[in-house]
């Protein structure tokens, strides 16, 4: 196991390394530049020129690309060319706002597809089966922005029980008399529409990967065995059975929690919710090379050692695992 972790942090390094080159590149390449976007049109040349000097994009690209790497490597990731701010900054200002959300959803609907997934499986080809699998696989397929759009209308301005977007309320958060209590209700309220949207967009995927491997489980003579010695239904789905299906949900639940990092660009913009998503759409849009360059790289490195974690847990869950 030690010397697999190892070979495997030397691909992460490897594949950051790749990564960032690419990155690079790409934001290069793409249309539009931040100088346009940065310098007033009311400012003198020499202005502009010393700005443009500053932030070192007047330097040829292979240079650019050094110091890229360089700044990289001594964990300064630049600064921001729209808000003027270090990146990481700016990140760990909007970090706290994607992990709320996004881990609180994948969690909600990990639990939910999971015991529910344990329910279908069990009663494969019976009514509560059929039910729960048609829901699934209808939620499942449902286009994010449509539903974020339908729950606004419906909830946020048809009935008026949630607010429509942002995070908080300014009149609560800037009156001095407004406890911690009142101010996470506050946040809850708001989190209310975009946390049930990507419940019923993910809910189901758990409940179908548990409920596929659950029927493969189920056909295992251990589970002929613990029948056979008089154990209850109950006790060998959730003792028994669940245990040993949880592998393929393990790997969905880890990626998912990886990936949600990202804030769900979609999500977090239609309902204007200031994360790392919301961020990142603004950063490609205005050129702005270090943020957006930043965001992905979180990205890709979270994304890279989650699997990591979920191929060590694969080996702690089931012992027959080795690597």
């Amino acid at each position: 196991m030690k010397r697999y972790i190892v070979q495997r942090f030397v691909q992460i390094v490897i594949i950051l390394f790749v990564i960032l080159t690419v990155l690079f590149v790409l934001f290069r390449l793409a249309p539009g530049d931040p100088i346009s976007r940065m310098v007033d049109p009311n400012m003198t040349p020499e202005d502009a020129a010393l700005l443009i000097s500053q932030l070192g994009l007047d330097e040829p690209l292979f240079t650019q690309y050094i110091h890229y790497l360089k700044n990289f490597f001594t964990g300064n990731l630049g600064h921001s060319f729209h808000y003027g701010e270090p990146v990481m900054r700016v990140i760990g200002q909007r970090l706290p706002n994607t992990i709320l959300l996004f881990t609180t959803s994948v969690i909600l609907s990990a639990l939910v597809g999971i015991s529910w997934g344990k329910i279908a499986s069990w009663h494969k080809g019976k009514k509560t089966d059929i039910t729960l699998t048609i829901i699934s696989l209808f939620t499942h397929t449902l286009f994010l922005p449509w539903l974020a759009l339908l729950m606004i209308w419906f909830f946020g301005f048809k009935l008026s029980w949630f607010p429509i977007n942002g995070m908080i309320s300014p009149e609560i958060w800037i009156n001095p008399d407004s406890g911690f209590f009142q101010k996470g209700l506050d946040v809850l309220h708001h989190m209310a529409l975009p946390l049930f949207t990507l419940f019923i967009m993910h809910f189901g995927s758990y409940l179908l990967v548990m409920r596929s491997s659950m029927l493969d489980t189920l056909k295992e003579d251990y589970i002929i065995t613990a029948r056979a010695k008089g154990l209850t239904e109950k006790k060998i789905r959730n003792h028994h059975a669940a245990p040993n299906a949880y592998l393929p949900v393990v790997t969905s639940v880890g990626l998912s929690l990886a990936f949600s990092i990202n804030g769900g660009a979609l999500t977090e913009t239609v309902f204007s919710w200031p994360g790392i998503g919301r961020e990142l759409v603004f950063a490609v849009s205005h050129n702005d090379y270090p943020l957006a360059q930043a965001s992905f790289l979180l990205i890709a490195t979270v994304v890279l050692f989650s699997n990591l974690v979920v191929d060590v847990l694969y080996a702690y869950l089931d012992p027959r695992i080795r690597y």
